[in-house]
């Protein structure tokens, strides 16, 4: 993007200099071609979503008129969440608004989602991000990580611990949060790489460090490992815990804590095993030796000093938040998921309850206590991500109405009799390919809270237990890595200018599939071992 030209050397610092801040798509510098692009798509999202939902709404469909109501509303609103005509968070409250109006819904039955327990879950976890961002707790964990042994000697170990620290922050915390924590650190290494490749001559003079191919490596990793991680735990990303409280109400069967940590540490190990291979073979980097990254870590965290108060209080509030997260999964293991005490434990600590109690504790644990100040201020918790909330509660009230209506009955029964889909495996692949597409051009939120409501219904009509496609479509729905759009994460390390459209997509799609089946044939055996899905 930025590479000198004229034969002049290009400052690497200054070339990388810009680029780590997060900028939405909007916000990029575009050529005149993304740009007519930009302005095209957004003009057809505007016209387009009305015009769609008017004519649905005029079609003679066989099906009751507060479901045909809905799903005109519905396809106005993927359109826009498409086309990105307004804010995506906007269209998701649109179409909820002009549902009520046009009485599909009361307006407390509708917005009722908005007052659950994952609304207050995710509250409590973004705010818990903020105060790692905020005081560089999870900056330091990545340099100590990245400074053990043999990481910072090879390309390939740097690539690799990269995915490895994102996967393990993003089972915790926001998986934009975290791309966006590390990719600072991730373009200073970037950097350290692309000097040492312009001394030994692997590149030209006026190389742009935006564009070789290690860049892209690191950077895709920090995005697809993101998505894999949050797979990792139930809280790890939106869509875990719309899929499991949807399978929970069509089932009666719940998964614990641990019970999805089980379940899923290997298929997700498997995931990221095929992503480093994927990734390192695609976008093959340009040295493999390395030398001078350990020493800007230590440089780094030389400067970083020790842990200071705020740090402290931040490692407290986090690590009571995961403790009393992973606790009803330990009491589980131990007490089974039929005693008392395990009801009694997971019914109190209730998974957004302990969330907000954490981020409390951020107000509650000083820094400097003569002149009452504490970890976090309210400012911080008014700069978290707002608009992934809204559009989580969005998302959740379609999925509800979709079962409240008998929309998504409606849809998986005619489904089901047109493909004739009939085994829990069919079902299964069919609910895995329809959630990756799905998620390809609407959020994961968006993706799960609409397909998971379809499979289920498909499943029931065909005489199969729910549980094996309702949650592998919940899996399947935190895929999507072909385009910017697809998920945040994937827009933060697009907005870095060092992966390029055509290197995500090419890449984006190969993981799309290898990760379906990795789902697809693993997943069904992993509920398997830990006992569930056999109601």
């Amino acid at each position: 993007m930025t590479a000198e030209n004229q034969g002049d050397r290009t400052d690497v610092d200054k070339a990388l200099l810009g680029h780590t801040t997060y900028r939405s798509l909007g916000e990029q510098r575009l050529s005149p071609a993304e740009e007519r692009f930009e302005k095209g798509r957004r003009t057809i999202g505007l016209f387009l979503a009305p015009l769609i939902t008017i004519a649905f709404l005029a079609l003679p469909i066989d099906i009751p008129p507060n479901q045909q109501t809905l799903a005109g509303v519905l396809l106005g609103v993927i359109v826009l969440w498409v086309t990105e005509a307004v804010p995506i968070p906007i269209g998701g409250l649109l179409g909820v608004a002009i549902v009520v109006f046009l009485g599909v819904a009361p307006a407390d039955e509708a917005l009722a989602a908005f007052g659950s327990s994952t609304i207050f879950t995710f509250i409590g976890a973004f705010i818990l991000a903020q105060a790692m961002l905020k005081h560089g707790v999870a900056r330091r964990f990545a340099f100590r990580i990245l400074t053990l042994p043999r990481v910072g000697q090879s390309t390939t170990g740097v690539i690799v611990a990269f995915g490895a620290i994102t996967c393990g922050l993003s089972a915790f915390v926001s998986n934009t949060a975290t791309v966006a924590m590390l990719l600072p650190t991730a373009l200073g290494i970037l950097g350290v790489i692309a000097k040492l490749m312009q001394r030994r001559g692997v590149v030209a003079e006026d190389f742009d460090p935006l564009r070789v191919r290690v860049g892209a490596a690191i950077m895709l990793m920090l995005a697809y490992s993101a998505s894999v991680g949050g797979l990792l735990t139930p809280v790890g990303s939106p869509p875990n815990l719309i899929g499991r409280g949807l399978i929970e109400e069509a089932t009666g069967e719940r998964i614990s804590f641990g019970q999805w940590m089980v379940m899923a540490i290997p298929i997700c190990l498997l995931m990221f095993i095929a992503l480093a291979i994927i990734l390192l073979r695609i976008n093959k980097p340009e040295i493999r030796r390395i030398e001078g990254v350990a020493d800007y870590l230590a440089e780094q965290r030389a400067e970083m000093g020790p842990l200071s108060r705020a740090e402290k209080n931040t490692l407290i509030a986090f690590g009571v938040t995961v403790t009393l997260w992973i606790l009803p999964g330990v009491v589980a293991v131990i007490a089974g998921n039929d005693s008392d005490l395990y009801g009694t434990i997971s019914d109190r600590l209730d998974e957004g309850m302990v969330a907000v109690f954490g981020a409390a504790l951020l107000y509650l644990l000083p820094t400097d206590w003569e002149n009452r100040e504490f970890t976090l201020t309210w400012r911080d918790a008014a700069e978290i991500d707002w608009g992934t909330i809204v559009l989580f509660g969005s998302g959740i009230i379609f999925g509800a109405l979709l079962a409240d209506t008998g929309l998504a009955e409606t849809i998986g029964t005619s489904v089901a009799d047109s493909l004739g889909l009939a085994s829990v495996v069919a079902i299964t692949v069919f609910a895995v390919l329809l959630a990756i597409a799905v998620s390809e051009t609407t959020s994961n939120t968006a993706s799960a809270a609409v397909v998971v409501p379809i499979v289920i219904p498909v499943a029931l009509a065909a005489g199969v237990n729910p549980f094996v496609p309702a949650l592998a479509a919940t899996f399947a729905a935190s895929f999507g890595f072909m385009l910017p759009v697809s998920t945040p994460q994937n827009a933060v390390v697009y907005g870095s200018g060092a992966v390029r459209i055509t290197t995500m997509i090419r890449s984006g799609i190969t993981f799309d599939i290898v990760g379906a089946i990795l789902i697809i044939v693993f997943l069904p055996l992993m509920i398997a071992v830990v006992g569930l899905g056999g109601g």
